[in-house]
């Protein structure tokens, strides 16, 4: 049986350093610097006997500023709103309209079939469609005697 030394203020310790880390811009709780969007889009994904489903609210993005990649079984969203600009007039009294970069991704499973994925933007809602790979039959094998 190993001796373990008891350090009472470890937990306290670790408590703080990863309170710390919540306050660090541009990095996550390992250290390591990830990719940081001005706002977050509203994801739905469902399930269906073929696909996978994801609908994604991205109002007020052109459809030629988003960027859908698949890599490694990750799929990737990302993308820019336009920014405006800021005129002040009568009426005017602040601006609350969420701008910039955004940033998602998802872990697929094995089950997706990655060279048939399909987006499309209609109203303000993006709509990536993946197809779920063929299910392999079974197949007899004759036992020759």
């Amino acid at each position: 049986m190993a001796l373990v030394r008891y350090e009472p203020w470890s937990m306290l310790n670790q408590l703080r350093r990863e309170m710390d880390s919540l306050f660090e811009p541009g990095e996550n709780r390992e250290g390591s610097n990830i990719i940081t969007s001005d706002w977050v889009p509203a994801v739905d994904i469902k399930e269906t006997d073929d696909a996978f489903v994801i609908s994604a609210d991205i109002p007020g993005v052109d459809p030629k500023d988003i960027e859908v990649n698949m890599e490694n079984g990750m799929l990737t969203i990302k993308g820019e709103r336009e920014t405006e600009t800021k005129e002040e007039k009568e009426g005017y009294k602040r601006v609350e309209r969420q701008r910039g970069s955004f940033y998602r991704r998802f872990s697929l499973p094995d089950t997706a079939d990655a060279d048939k994925i399909s987006a499309k933007s209609k109203h303000g809602v993006l709509e990536i469609t993946i197809p779920k790979q063929e299910k392999l039959q079974p197949r007899k094998i004759s036992v020759e005697g």
